[in-house]
Formats: structure tokens, C-alpha cells, sequence
């Protein structure tokens, strides 16, 4: 719904800046409605309260969560000394913060939930610890608030992100302390647990939701009586080992041409090599060419670092200008190709690619008849067809075109 009626340049600017105005109204009403006020102690020198509406020498609490950075707002709920927060204030910053960040989740900013996941938590675990300490006699002792943030912050952000042994080495990292590993893991673990039944993790949500083509862990439950020969994209386009530059940009050019990987051949056919179509854009903008023309060749030579500066956002084939004269110059490739490509027969059963893909994390697999002849190229998206419907499919082209 979001990429129907907001796609457009101006109405995400909009929209981005419509969520800022709403985000700061509502924090500067809420600041100017709170009661809570808190003494200034030395424990606030290295801190930067603000006395919004409070008296002298007092600063407001709801503003010091607001207004402040939230990785200080996160240390401050982690070490502040009990009674620092009313728990009506964390419990009016928990759903109103909760409930912004569920806004501004999404909109064409620089932004993610990491952070405000963990002062969401901290928040609610916090407001737990206080009123586990006022409903106990002996709740001073053990139910220390800033323990309960910490519980909280873990638990927020392992439903989320539906992360467990990472996440807990980072907690353990923020901490400092070894000894809350154990209870941070089990947190973790029920969280995901009992996020997994509800839902998937919202990473995995927005996945489906940018159409990409993030293959699942184990293969499709139908795909056993499948081969290479049926999910295969064919034909392909190939290239010579030595190869003409024009012709090389008009397939770069062609639209039709949906893969980044393209096989490098020799006569008749057979399979030498495979080259990506971001170093095929970096030799292009570099001008390799062999020139033939001339009685000897002249070829520039390539570091790694031109290639390392490119990446990862590769100019597009029609910013790079190649003269009528330079299109009759050749490229040769064979210095820069992979000349070991993965390749497996046409009667490879599906799962089996499919665990090569998870395994090797590969993005092209080239399919070979018996002679090494190159009949058919797999990819990414060919194997997530069959965890789409038409409709994902159709969403899959448009967001990779």
C-alpha cells in the first residue's frame, strides 16, 4: 500500500516531514503535561538535563528520555539510581515512543529500530522493575530498575529482530559484565520463541515486502522431482574470452538482460569462465580495450583498488561513454573473469542447487551439458519462484528492474 500512493520523490519528503512535525508536537506536549520533576544531584554532571517547565535546580525526566541522543537515553534507564522515573512517565514515553517508531519505520530516511528497540524495552523493563519493587516488602534489594531495563531492552529488541547468540555477545559488549550472559540468552531465546509463533521477524516481513530474492533455509517440500533443466533460465548470453566492446554495451544496455553474471566461452560454446556485470561496468569506465588496429596492443592494466572504489553502488551502463571508435576495439577478459565457476549437470535435483546456493552463498550457477557446453544459468531469483506466488514474481521484476 505504501509503494502504491507514496512513490513519489516529493510525497516521501512529505511525508518524512510531516512524521517530524507530529514527532515533535507530541513530545513537547507530553513534556509540557508532565509533573515529573526530579531534584539535580552530582550524579547528573556528566548529563544534560533540561529543566522544561521544573523549578530551579530541578530538571524534567520526561524531557531528559525525549530530548536526549537514545543510546544516552538507553545508559541513562541502564545506571540511573531507582526512583529517578515516575513509573506513570516510562509508561506514557513506553506506548508513545512505541507507537512513533512504528511510524517512522519505513519512510525513505536513513533510519532502523535497533536503537529505539532497545529504549522501548529499557523503558518497559524499568517500569516493571519499579513496580515489582513496590509490590514487595524486600523489592528495594533485589529488583534493581536498571537490571530490569537491561532484561527489557534484550527482550524488545530478540522479538524483533528475532536474534539470539549475536545479540547477546552485543548486550554482554554494552554491559560490560559477563555475568548477565546467561539471563540474557534465555530472554533472547524466549523471545524468539514466542515471537516465532505469532509471526515472522520483521526483517524477514520486509523482505517479502521488497520482493527480494532471500532464499529460505531448507527447499521447497515439492521441488524433489524438479532438475536444473526446469528452473534454469535459458538461453543465456555469453560472451568470447576475447570480445568486441560494442557488443558488449548493447547487452549491458539491453533491458532484457536480467542477470549479473554472464559465461565466458570459447568456440564451440564451452564454458571458460564467468565475469559479473560490475566488472564488465569497471572495465568499461576504465577503457581496458585491446586495440587492434594498431600493429601492437595496448592494453591499461588494473589494480584491485579500482574495483574496491567502485563498489558497491556501481555506475549504470548509460553513464559511461564509449566513442564509435572505441566500440570497434576489443576487451579481452580472460584476466579478470573467474575461470571456476560453479557448474552442475542439467539432471541436478533442485534441492541439490538449492544447497549450493545456501552453502556457497553463490549468485549464479551455470548449467553444462556433457561436453561443457553452456545450455542454462540458475539464479537467486530462479529459485525464489517457487516461494512466490504471481503476484511475488511480478513485484521480484519490477523491484530489480
Amino acid at each position: 500500500m505504501y509503494r502504491v500512493y507514496v512513490h513519489r520523490p516529493f510525497l516521501q519528503v512529505i511525508e518524512a516531514m510531516l512524521v517530524a512535525a507530529v514527532t515533535v508536537a507530541v513530545s513537547f506536549t507530553m513534556i509540557y503535561f508532565s509533573t515529573d520533576c526530579q531534584p539535580l544531584g552530582p550524579e547528573h554532571s556528566e548529563e544534560y538535563p533540561l529543566q522544561l517547565f521544573c523549578a530551579d535546580g530541578e530538571y524534567n525526566s520526561m524531557a531528559k528520555i525525549f530530548f536526549n541522543t537514545p543510546e544516552r537515553s538507553v545508559r541513562s534507564l541502564f545506571h540511573s539510581q531507582p526512583g529517578t522515573y515516575n513509573p506513570l512517565t516510562l509508561g506514557l514515553f513506553t506506548l508513545t515512543y512505541f507507537l512513533l517508531a512504528c511510524w517512522t519505520y519505513g519512510l525513505s530516511v536513513s533510519a532502523g529500530v535497533f536503537i529505539p528497540s532497545l529504549l522501548i524495552g529499557a523503558a518497559w523493563g524499568r517500569l516493571c522493575g519499579i513496580l515489582l519493587a513496590s509490590i514487595t516488602s524486600s523489592g528495594s534489594i533485589w529488583a534493581d530498575p536498571g537490571k530490569y531495563a537491561l532484561i527489557g531492552a534484550a527482550a524488545q529488541l530478540g522479538g524483533i529482530v528475532r536474534m539470539t547468540l549475536s545479540l547477546t555477545v552485543i548486550m554482554v559488549e554494552a554491559t560490560g559484565n559477563v555475568t548477565y550472559g546467561l539471563p540474557i540468552m534465555l530472554v533472547l531465546m524466549t523471545a524468539k520463541i514466542v515471537g516465532d509463533y505469532f509471526q515472522e521477524g520483521l526483517y524477514d516481513i520486509h523482505i517479502k515486502l521488497q520482493s527480494v530474492p532471500f532464499l529460505h533455509w531448507e527447499a521447497p517440500g515439492t521441488s524433489h522431482w524438479l532438475t536444473a533443466r526446469e528452473v534454469m533460465s535459458s538461453p543465456v548470453t555469453c560472451l568470447n574470452r576475447i570480445e568486441k566492446v560494442g557488443t558488449i554495451v548493447d547487452i549491458l544496455s539491453d533491458t532484457s538482460t536480467n542477470h549479473n553474471g554472464f559465461p565466458v566461452v570459447v568456440k564451440p560454446a564451452k564454458l571458460c569462465g564467468l565475469i559479473l556485470r560490475s566488472q564488465l561496468i569497471v572495465l568499461l569506465k576504465h577503457k581496458v580495450f585491446v586495440e587492434l588496429a594498431r600493429s601492437r596492443l595496448n592494453q591499461r592494466k588494473l589494480q584491485l583498488k579500482d574495483f574496491r572504489d567502485a563498489y558497491p553502488r556501481f555506475p549504470p551502463i548509460q553513464s559511461i561513454h564509449v566513442s564509435q571508435d572505441e566500440r570497434e576495439c576489443m576487451m579481452d577478459l580472460t584476466e579478470f573473469m573467474n575461470p571456476t565457476p560453479y557448474t552442475v549437470p542439467l539432471d541436478t535435483s533442485l534441492p541439490r542447487v538449492f544447497k549450493l546456493f545456501r552453502a556457497l552463498g553463490l549468485r549464479h550457477l551455470v548449467v553444462a551439458d556433457d561436453e561443457n557446453r553452456v545450455v542454462g544459468l540458475v539464479t537467486r531469483k530462479d529459485l525464489a519462484r517457487y516461494h512466490l506466488g504471481k503476484h511475488g514474481l511480478e513485484e521480484l521484476h519490477l523491484a530489480q528492474t
